[in-house]
């Protein structure tokens, strides 16, 4: 009898903005290392609100580094989104069949997403059609816990790794940091219509020019109970389905009908 065909292990790029040393990307990296062939492709330095920039004008280093045992781990002096270009093109030559993005430290969620490396990175291989997520914890401390992050990141991956994806997948996904039995469960959610309230704090450096500081309160002005805020503010992980077609449908159709020019 001829031996059953073992299953090829998928492969998985996984990527961050908050360089290639923080917490968030080691736990994802841990989470993830036993479901597939993982290749790690990271800024070698924190990249935290690039949103979609790419490098363009200047070179780009790269180099290989042995910073998680077992796994192929390359640093890049450019952008989330440089990164997961590099690696499609020099790395792993081909299209990976998963990209991870993560685990950011502090929230992605709402008008967050636009302004995200994290999600910009896991929106470029989305654009270059590779299934892709991007992973939140709720927390700036570098200290942070995340034992459930890690438990659902896994759930999450292998779930969707046992389905046919999307090409055009794309998910943004908030987790809030409380312990692992404190969370409800995962939410589908769509985009809180929140933001800052900015501000620009100014003042005189010691030559006496004037120089600012963009400081500012998150507002929610978005009180439905199917949005990600509310999902975060009450224990649930939130998953947002996410596209790069910006394209407004509704108003679309309000104009073909409306709009006359002469």
């Amino acid at each position: 009898m001829a031996k059953a065909a073992r299953t090829k292990l998928p492969t998985i790029l996984i990527t961050n903005d908050d360089g290639i040393t923080s917490p968030g990307i080691r736990n994802l990296v841990e989470a993830v290392k036993e479901l597939g062939k993982i290749v790690v492709v990271a800024p070698d330095k924190p990249q935290s609100g690039m949103g979609h920039a790419i490098t363009i004008g200047q070179p780009l280093r790269m180099n290989k580094v042995d910073i998680f045992e077992g796994v192929e781990s390359w640093q890049t002096s450019g952008t989330p989104v440089d990164c997961v270009k590099l690696a499609v093109d020099k790395i792993l030559h081909r299209k990976p069949d998963l990209c991870l993005s993560g685990v950011n430290h502090g929230a992605n969620h709402s008008i967050n997403v636009i302004y995200s490396g994290t999600m910009s990175a896991a929106m470029e291989a989305c654009i270059e059609s590779i299934p892709s997520i991007g992973f939140s914890l709720m927390s700036y401390n570098y200290e942070a816990d995340f034992t459930g992050a890690r438990y659902y990141i896994r759930e999450i991956v292998s779930t969707f790794l046992k389905k046919k994806m999307d090409k055009h997948l794309l998910l943004n996904v908030n987790i809030p940091a409380i312990p692992l039995e404190l969370i409800k469960g995962v939410k589908i959610c769509r985009q809180a219509y929140a933001k800052y309230e900015e501000d620009f704090k100014q003042r005189k450096d010691p030559h006496g020019k004037n120089y600012y500081w963009l400081t500012g309160a998150f507002v929610n002005y978005d009180k439905g109970k199917d949005t990600d805020v509310w999902a975060l503010e009450n224990n649930y992980i939130s998953m947002v389905p996410v596209q790069f077609d910006l394209t407004n449908y509704t108003l679309k159709t309000q104009l073909e009908k409306t709009w006359k020019i002469k």
